[in-house]
């Protein structure tokens, strides 16, 4: 189940899984599961550098082949609020690779895009099953897009849920 929101700064995306808040709460975490899932469909995520703490920082890298080689865009943010399997809060910016922030121009971003964006991820677990819900603030007209970015995202997670808790 999923439901997208947009409000006029904000995508707003609830999702339940069937599977422990801890299990999405590593797929968040986690570099090496976070790379399984994270990016819209035909993205991979060849780096994920997260140091998961308040005052932590992270570095992502989605990449996409394309006929003319492959289309890298890197993204750098710092960790706001950490509670395990409850609330995970952090700032998004465009960055080059050495997580030296850019303008989001850079990335053929419009000129209202802003230069640092918040996302709020929010576990509720019940009966074995978790509810997320992930909040992208401060993203201008809907998010250009991102809804649909993040739908696709949760849909390769979801994927990932059920490998990971297959014959659990």
């Amino acid at each position: 189940m999923s439901e997208n929101t947009l409000s006029k700064d904000a995508v707003v995306v609830e999702r339940t899984f069937d599977a422990p808040a801890g299990v999405i709460w590593q797929l968040w975490t986690q570099p090496e599961l976070f790379k399984t899932w994270y990016g819209p469909e035909g993205f991979s995520v060849p780096v994920a550098e997260m140091d998961v703490r308040v005052g932590g920082r992270h570095l992502f890298c989605m990449e996409r082949q394309t006929p003319n080689g492959s289309m890298k865009m890197w993204s750098t943010g710092e960790y706001l609020e950490v509670i395990p399997n409850k609330r995970l809060v952090y700032t998004d910016s465009m960055a080059d690779e050495n997580g030296n922030v850019v303008s989001p121009t850079a990335y053929g971003m419009n000129d209202d895009y802003p230069a640092t964006t918040e996302v709020t991820v929010v576990f509720e677990e019940q009966d074995g099953r978790t509810r997320m819900v992930m909040t992208h603030a401060g993203l201008p007209n809907g998010g250009q897009g991102a809804g649909s970015g993040w739908e696709q995202a949760f849909a390769k997670m979801a994927a990932q849920v059920e490998t990971l808790t297959k014959g659990k």
